[in-house]
Order: structure tokens, then sequence, then C-alpha cells
């Protein structure tokens, strides 16, 4: 019923990820709909259900499921890259009764789509990585869907939150969702100083949503001592191995923490604060189109223009 349009998908049509091994391919990560036909093992549910699903697709029986970190499970899966994904009429997803999320009537097909990949991605990232808290300052580095997501999250969970970005359309839709200061990089060159100046001693949490060396770097220089820094923007291409300011993560002990999806058992929080209002991820979406022109979507992400998340709403 809905897919997003997201940059992991834009990495692998642009032939950056190695999980892509032949053509012709399907992308399409971030999926809501109905469930059309169950296989014969599949206990849980039926069809005519209203579900999404996590990203990343856990097999249930590994060592890291056993212990709940179906995020990163050692046998995981992912629709739009290791199999056809959601950019079509119908997608397939192994082992439903770990992935399958059951989706509240109150939240609506395009919404659930754009928690798949970024929302829900950001929600771990910044109430369990991060572990955002009244009184707490979050730096936000790209305001992208990921980092957009961060902003409205963090607010909520009651953090002071610092939005950068170098498009002035972006960080006004950052302050609109929470943002209590916003920063244009491309007008301070010394992003790390601004925030060190507007929370005094620097941020508690700083995620950058990117990936670049640019945006890393500053993510790390700009905390506080013993703060944490939160990569989960993808670093690939050039920016693939980045030097990094080891000596003040030495020096200041610092913490840096990757963050990669959210398990399907986890989402009831989330959903939950979605239902009651708390959260708004329909504010997210910026645009919603026809599955043909997912084509044109996808090559217009190479100069980063959109503003919010797109939506595929019609096949």
């Amino acid at each position: 019923m809905a897919s997003g349009i997201c940059r992991s998908d834009w990495h692998g049509w642009m032939g950056r990820d190695p999980d892509i091994t032949q053509l012709p391919h399907v992308p399409g990560h971030e999926l809501a709909g109905v469930i059309e036909d169950v296989g014969k093992d599949v206990a849980g549910w039926k069809p005519g259900e209203r579900i999404t699903v996590p990203f990343v697709c856990a097999c249930g029986t590994c060592p890291e499921c056993e212990i709940g970190n179906h995020h990163i499970c050692d046998n995981q899966s992912q629709p739009g890259f290791t199999h056809w994904g959601s950019f079509a009429e119908y997608v397939l997803i192994s082992y439903a009764d770990t992935n399958l999320i059951r989706l509240p009537e109150e939240i609506d097909f395009v919404t659930a789509a754009s928690l798949g990949c970024r929302f829900s991605t950001s929600f771990r990232a910044c109430s369990v990585q991060g572990e955002a808290a009244p009184g707490k300052w979050v730096a936000v580095h790209g305001c992208g869907g990921i980092g957009l997501s961060a902003v409205m999250i963090s607010h909520s969970l009651g953090a002071n939150v610092i939005a950068i970005d170098i498009d002035d359309r972006k960080l006004n839709l950052a302050k609109s969702l929470g943002a209590n200061i916003i920063v244009n990089a491309k007008d301070n060159n010394d992003v790390p100083g601004v925030v060190l100046d507007a929370t005094g001693r620097g941020a508690h949490i700083s995620i950058d949503a990117l990936g670049s060396v640019k945006t890393c770097t500053d993510s790390i220089l700009c905390l506080r001592k013993r703060g944490r820094h939160i990569q989960i923007g993808l670093m690939v291409g050039d920016d693939y191995l980045p030097r990094l300011p080891m000596d003040r993560v030495i020096a200041k002990e610092l913490e840096i923490i990757g963050s990669h999806g959210m398990q399907a058992n986890k989402y009831d929080v989330m959903l939950n604060m979605i239902s009651s209002g708390k959260l708004n991820p329909g504010l997210l979406v910026g645009k919603r189109i026809p599955l043909d022109e997912a084509p044109k979507e996808l090559g217009l992400m190479n100069n980063y223009s959109a503003v919010g998340i797109t939506v595929i709403d019609r096949f």
C-alpha cells in the first residue's frame, strides 16, 4: 500500500551495496501493506491484516536473535537488497512470525511506510543508544529523513535539539519539528564551535544522520566530556574509511556508537507514542508519488534537494 524511498535505496541504485549482485532488481525496504497470503509455517498472521516491517528482517534463531538483537541478526534479510523489495505491488517477507508488526488502525499506510528505516532507526538511536532525556543537548548533523526524525524524537523525549544542515528549507522544517537551535553549516565554518557556544560545554549526544567525513568529524568535535556520538548515516564512497579525531575521543572519554535499525518486537513503544499523538511522523512526509515516478525520484537524490520523506502510495 505504501513504500518509502530512502537514501539507502539510492546507495544500492548507485552500485554501493554488495548484497545487490545482479540485475534486474527491485528496490524498496520501507513498506506497509496488507497480508495477501501466508506460508504453511506462519502461525500468528492471516491474510487481510494490516502490517509493517523493520528494514532488517531477522531469522529469530541465531545467537543474536536469541538475546533480542534481531536488528543485527546473523542471517538477516533486507527487502530491496538481499531480495526484491517493495517498489512493487507485492513483496516477500520471510520468518513472518518474527518480523511482521501489526499496524494500529489510527496509523495510515503512508505514515507507516515512513517508519521502516529512517524513523525507527532514529527512534532507537535517540531513545536507546543515545538515551536522550530532559535537560540533555542533542546535536543532529544532516536534516534528511533520518535527521528530521531524530529532531522530532529527541524533542518528544524532552531533550534540547540543535539541527545542522546546509539547506534553510530543511532547517526551517527541523525548527517546526522541535529544534531549539538551527545552524546552517554553509554559513558557519566552525559548527562544533557554534554547538559548544550554544550549550556551554557541548552536546551530550551528537548524531551523524548524513554520513560524511565532515558531518562525522563535526559530530565528534561538538561533544562535551563523556558525550556520545551516534553514527547512523552510511559512510560510503570516498568517506568509507574516514580519518577521525581520536585524540578527542580519548581525552574526553567519548563514546562512538553505531545504530542499525530497530527490532520488530520493540516497535510497541514507538507505535504507542504515534497513536497517542506524542509523535507525528506524518509531518515528515514531503511528497507522495506513483510507482512509475520512483526512478526519477532516485535520480533527484544525487543533489540532496528533497525536503522530508518521499513515499510511493500508488501502484
